[in-house]
């Protein structure tokens, strides 16, 4: 009897051993670069693992698995089909250096405080803006709203596709507490109380990172935003997408999508420009009162602008990657917001990829144009060179 329970026996104690242990995923991420890397974003695609039935993908949590140290992490649901598609962290690898991570079931760790750095939403308080930001710089852009007032003599018209710059100076999030200000009439954005402020003249200009079409001599932009969606917002990322319908370049029809996308630690903005109708787009720096000094390297890939603003200095830049930076041109007219510096962008497969930002030298980090310029350097060196994942 007791030889005839014992298979029965073994079979319930593997059954129950192998619910105990849920699978772990494990994955090495290596850095071939000499420099160390931080605060650039890896994506686990759900598509990445083969899950098994019933497994859910949004319950994993990424842990170092030498330190044990459990990673502030973001699900995603890119397509906003009500399940989520990427799973996104950011790690620290030494220079020419490996780290291995696994994922494990957050029900089975004690995962870190997670602070909403990177956020962004649709303004309808302010007439129609898009607002952006993460801990380290905030922008935003003009909606359909806006434009029907500046055609039609209101207050408070707008009618650009120019990216705005806001300069802040904290690490938490400002786009409410500065909007509250403006609704409230308890204050204004426009002038620094500790925080930062909106002095950044943006008006038809490119601002940092809007697009043109050049056709011979002549650039020619859209207007303001016709539909916005956002698609996520959190610790190490926002997402959105702003549509510009289809927009007229001297009898040339363009359609223009943005998908842009800011990550937590980054003072650029990441530009995937939907556009058809074009082989290339120009994106521009403003050149305000043309006081400042350009730079282009269109072998590094990328334009900035360091400048006097205010009472202090702005670096403003564009970073094309993976060597789709065609040209660039110093456009100087006398029309009001048209001079700009421009990067000429390839579109590859419908899409143009580029990243624009600001360093503000009251934030503290870029005190020099040197010191900015040699971030923009980094910054494309690990854009062209991205880590690699490697799954066991």
């Amino acid at each position: 009897m007791k030889n005839a329970l014992l298979p029965f026996v073994l079979a319930v104690f593997f059954l129950t051993l192998s619910c105990a242990q849920k699978p772990n995923y494990r994955l090495t991420i290596e850095n071939s670069l000499d420099v160390p890397r931080a605060f650039e974003t890896v994506e686990i695609h759900k598509s990445d693992l083969k899950l098994k039935e019933g497994e859910p993908f949004e319950n994993f949590a990424v842990r170092d698995i030498k330190t044990k140290t459990v990673l502030v992490s973001q699900f995603v649901d890119e397509d906003l089909d009500g399940e989520v598609d990427v799973l996104l962290f950011q790690p620290e690898i030494g220079a020419k250096s490996t780290k291995e991570f696994e994922l494990v079931f957050s029900e089975e760790v004690t995962e870190p405080e997670v602070i909403e750095y990177c956020y962004s939403r649709f303004v309808p308080e302010r007439t129609d803006d898009y607002a952006w930001e993460n801990n380290k710089v905030g922008f935003r852009t003009y909606g359909p709203n806006a434009q029907y007032r500046f055609e039609n003599n209101l207050k408070e018209g707008t009618l650009s596709s120019g990216i705005d710059a806001w300069l802040k100076r904290v690490d938490y999030s400002i786009i409410n507490s500065w909007y509250k200000k403006y609704t409230e009439k308890t204050g204004t954005y426009h002038e620094d109380t500790g925080e930062g402020l909106d002095n950044f003249h943006v008006g038809s200009s490119r601002g940092i990172g809007g697009i043109a079409i050049k056709q011979d001599t002549t650039f020619y932009i859209s207007k303001n935003f016709i539909n916005w969606k956002t698609i996520t917002t959190g610790p190490i990322r926002t997402s959105f997408v702003l549509d510009y319908g289809d927009w007229d370049a001297n009898g040339q029809i363009i359609s223009e999508k943005k998908h842009i996308t800011l990550d937590y630690g980054s003072n650029l903005s990441k530009f995937d420009i939907e556009v058809s109708g074009v082989n290339s787009i120009y994106t521009g720096l403003t050149l305000h009162e043309n006081d400042g000094e350009t730079n282009q390297n269109k072998e590094a890939g990328w334009i900035s602008y360091w400048q006097p603003h205010g009472k202090s200095e702005l670096g403003t830049a564009i970073i094309v990657p993976n060597h789709n930076m065609l040209s660039s041109e110093l456009y100087i007219t006398t029309l009001k917001d048209r001079s700009n510096l421009y990067a000429e962008v390839e579109v590859e497969n419908g899409i143009a990829t580029f990243y624009s930002g600001f360093g503000w030298k009251e934030a503290g980090e870029f005190t020099t144009k040197e010191v900015w310029e040699n971030y923009l350097n980094n910054f494309i060196l690990k854009a062209n060179t991205p880590l690699t994942i490697t799954f066991n």
